[in-house]
């Protein structure tokens, strides 16, 4: 592949935003260069303003292209699914399996495994969502799937962790113990807290055992209480827990994220998600969730009783709510979506930041932070239809 120098857009580099020029040779960044310069020999690459960012890093996603992880959790799925959030800027994913059967759950972890093998671009790990919830909860989860953690559950989530790159798993403390919690972190799991009653206290605990990420901050757990602050107040007043968000306007209001940004304790950090399922990178309008018809009705996924299931959300939309509605820098916005997430799953030196010797995995964003080029390894990638404003 020929040097290329993509000029004309400002450079966020993970932290910064700035004038710049990004050298790349053979699909690897080899410098950032200051605005205007020159490399001889280097095919220009220009840009009409406005930004050249890393690809997006997304840790919670359901589905996309029109299909569920849940439905067929095959190879076949995760490069529909990858190439489908590709083209919606996220080149890091970890797809995510909804609470299912112990079987579906295999079959899920062995795809993952095989996919990983076979070098299915964007592929990082896995997120297991459940089935280890609170019922009270449930949220979109089939209730006649959530159960506690048995010893066999443990031990066959334990082996997958070994196994995978990356496992990510989301459990209620109600429902894992913190001896559960230990074993999985000292397997190489990432545990998150979620969909829960848990009071401080229990999170705490599950925090203390190991667990060091929230997930989707506010959905599906107790709210915040004056005496009672569960697991929202562990997430933002413990500085070991990162907090995933999804910022579609719907699930939290923009006030509330905003005073979350505020009153979040770090080094622990807050980052976006988009929470996304079949309609992600596709047109379909409705399909189905464990037998239940989903709808989608003004940017949002619900259940025929109004529950939210799930999000109509690309990270480009939650850029423009974080940015537009709930009032941050757009680099702050951008870190949420790229390094920070990075960081949360161990990728910081592969993913989310724009540095010489990183895959040249980037993305032009407009003036207005709308989607306009997605390049992986400096190729670029068709982009995927989008939804929503």
């Amino acid at each position: 592949m020929a040097r290329q120098l993509f000029t004309g857009a400002e450079v966020f580099d993970g932290r910064r935003l700035g004038p710049g020029s990004v050298l790349v040779e053979d699909g690897r960044i080899a410098a950032i260069l200051p605005a205007g310069a020159r490399a001889p020999g280097a095919e220009p690459v220009p840009l009409d303003g406005g930004i050249l960012a890393p690809g997006f890093v997304d840790l919670q996603l359901n589905g996309g292209d029109g299909i569920m992880f849940n439905d067929d959790p095959s190879v076949a799925t995760l490069e529909r699914m990858a190439r489908a959030h590709a083209g919606l800027g996220a080149l890091m994913i970890l797809p995510t399996l909804i609470t299912d059967t112990p079987e579906q759950t295999r079959v899920a972890i062995e795809a993952v495994v095989s996919a990983v093998a076979a070098g299915v671009p964007g592929i990082a790990g896995l997120h297991l969502e459940g089935p280890h919830l609170s019922l009270a909860r449930k949220g979109a989860h089939d209730p006649a799937l959530i159960r506690p953690m048995r010893p066999d559950d443990l031990a066959a989530l334990v082996s997958a962790a070994r196994r995978l790159p990356r496992l990510m798993v989301t459990l209620a403390p109600e429902s894992a113990s913190p001896q559960d919690i230990a074993a999985l972190t000292a397997a190489g799991a990432i545990v998150s807290l979620g969909h829960t009653d848990a009071s401080l206290a229990a999170a705490s605990a599950a925090a203390d055992a190991g667990a060091r990420v929230v997930t989707h901050l506010f959905n599906a757990m107790s709210p915040l209480g004056n005496r009672e602050p569960g697991l929202v107040g562990a997430g933002l007043s413990r500085g070991t827990l990162d907090c995933g968000l999804i910022a579609d306007g719907f699930h939290v209001h923009p006030a509330t994220m905003a005073l979350a940004l505020a009153a979040k304790v770090g080094p622990g950090e807050i980052f976006l998600v988009s929470d996304a399922m079949a309609p992600a990178g596709s047109a379909i309008s409705a399909f189905r969730l464990n037998g239940r018809e989903i709808l989608c009705r003004d940017g949002r996924l619900t259940l025929a009783d109004g529950t939210l299931a799930g999000a109509d959300l690309d990270l480009a939309r939650a850029l423009r709510v974080m940015t537009r509605e709930v009032g941050i820098a757009l680099d702050r916005a951008l870190a949420m979506a790229t390094r920070i997430p990075a960081r949360v799953i161990g990728l910081a030196g592969q993913a989310g930041s724009l540095a010489p010797g990183r895959a040249a995995d980037m993305i032009h964003l407009s003036a207005s932070v709308h989607l306009k080029a997605v390049w992986r390894n400096g190729r670029a990638v068709p982009l995927s239809p989008t939804r929503g404003g």
